[in-house]
């Protein structure tokens, strides 16, 4: 009788379970890969397939989504694959640094932390690691913008798919980007009236690209779908127009908008005031990339997304980065990038060298998905003068409560050359959020470049949990087994 064990599968780990992270666990399950998702939410699906808590009863959840049957085989698949004992899914993990070791087996460790609380600690110990942390909206002030009823165009959507509710009865969306779209029709198939889209780009701008959008014609119909339903709806659109103004007395009551001349600047008398209780804002997304900062991963300045080759990986031995983290796209890209690096990972786990072809129809999708998004990118961007309509009194960092004035003091007066100088003489960026959201406002008022930020970890960390760390750890330093 032989004796002789079956050597351990090599361990992956996916840190997050929204569509990149999910294509990633399924490919890498389905070569011969243990697989490990650790994710934020109580519930895989990511911001896109975000789904309503059981409890509220939903009937019909699938009229809140898009791609709903891509969803179903991924949610189906993942749970096969669970119930097969070859994926993990840790719901409700924060995580909040991941560790190389250069040396042995288990070369990372994922550092999350578990709990109404966050302060349980968790630990994961893994050959190699795929970053799917997604992205976040990138916020930019303007008077008002803190009262209540003001919320990004992404929580709208956000409280519409997870809790079914609305924050009013009457809504303004504005801003730039894709996004919009499906918020506004949302909102409005939701009950709530939208009194206007307000779109600070000028979309007859696609007419001029036609040959880099030709070869994705699903997205083109799929966004006019949402515009058909919005003229169904008898929703008005203006197109060339900002906010200038959101007003209210204990909440908000109304915005003011108005048209933008060709460079970008308010054109005087354009101004008009349109009643609501609802102002859903977005200016664009950005990468998630604090985990690739702190393991010393290339972040592109351009963009600052993960830099990845052909096959997802990154410049660091064993980290693969997929979906929204290595550049905005959407769920489409992010499925793509995430069934590539899956199968790379997995391959090179096991010692073989993946042939491409494996996934040559991915590979197909990813390259028309980038090139389409790079055209919006190129057309879906804020104002160019957008900080001429802030005034000196609009907060700016909200952690800190510092104003617009003093950001342009720190640089006018008091010789801030750099986002640095100016955190260091105002605070802003100091605050729970650590310049995660203020970052870019901070940056363009400053008129400053926004350089990559380089935190040692992901979230906030309880002191206690970084203590019984070091009391656990060995005398070489290395974590825990």
């Amino acid at each position: 009788m032989s004796t002789e064990r079956t050597p351990p599968l090599p361990h992956l780990a996916v840190v997050g379970a929204g569509p990149a992270g999910l294509a990633a666990a399924l490919a890498a399950a389905g070569h011969g890969v243990r697989v490990t998702v650790v994710d934020a939410a109580e519930a895989p699906g990511g911001q896109f397939y975000r789904q309503p808590a059981a409890g509220l009863g939903a009937r019909r959840p699938q009229a809140l989504h898009h791609g709903w049957r891509t969803w179903r085989r991924l949610r189906d698949g993942l749970e096969r694959q669970v119930a097969a004992g070859r994926v993990t899914h840790l719901a409700d993990h924060h995580v909040w640094c991941v560790e190389r070791h250069p040396e042995g087996p288990g070369r990372f460790t994922v550092h999350a932390l578990l709990g109404p609380g966050q302060e349980q600690p968790v630990e994961v110990h893994a050959d190699a690691v795929v970053l799917a942390t997604g992205g976040y909206e990138k916020v930019l002030p303007f008077p008002g913008w803190t009262l209540p009823g003001v919320v990004t165009a992404g929580g709208a959507q956000a409280m519409l798919k997870g809790g079914l509710v609305v924050s009013g009865r009457t809504a303004v969306v504005a801003g730039t980007g894709p996004l919009l779209l499906p918020v506004a029709t949302g909102l409005a198939a939701a009950g709530v009236t939208v009194a206007a889209l307000v779109e600070s780009a000028d979309p007859r701008a696609l007419v001029r690209r036609t040959g880099a959008l030709a070869g994705r014609a699903d997205k083109l119909a799929e966004g006019a779908g949402y515009a058909v339903e919005l003229l169904r709806r008898r929703v008005r659109t203006l197109v060339r127009h900002t906010v200038v103004e959101a007003r209210g007395g204990d909440r908000l009551a109304a915005v003011t908008v108005a048209a933008l001349d060709t460079e970008g600047r308010v054109r005087p008398g354009t101004e008009r005031r349109i009643p609501c209780d609802t102002l859903a804002v977005g200016h664009g997304m950005l990468p998630h990339t604090d985990l690739a900062e702190t393991l010393g991963c290339r972040v592109e300045s351009t963009g600052a997304r993960v830099w990845a080759d052909d096959e997802q990986r990154t410049d660091v031995p064993g980290v693969w980065a997929a979906g929204e983290t290595t550049g905005i796209g959407g769920a489409a890209l992010s499925l793509a990038e995430g069934h590539i690096a899956g199968r790379s990972a997995a391959a090179r786990l096991r010692g073989r060298v993946p042939d491409p072809a494996e996934w040559a129809a991915a590979a197909k999708s990813r390259g028309r998905l980038r090139e389409f998004f790079d055209v919006l990118d190129d057309v879906y961007v804020p104002p160019a003068h957008w900080t001429e309509q802030v005034t000196d009194d609009t907060v700016v960092c909200r952690c800190e409560e510092v104003t617009a004035g003093a950001v342009r003091e720190a640089v006018g007066e008091l010789g801030a050359g750099d986002v640095r100088t100016v955190k260091l003489l105002t605070r802003a960026g100091m605050g729970w959020c650590q310049g995660r959201m203020c970052g870019p406002a901070v940056a363009g008022l400053a008129g400053c470049d926004e350089a990559v930020a380089r935190r040692p970890f992901a979230r906030p960390v309880p002191l206690g949990v970084l203590a019984r760390a070091a009391e656990t750890a060995s005398p070489e330093g290395s974590p825990p087994g």
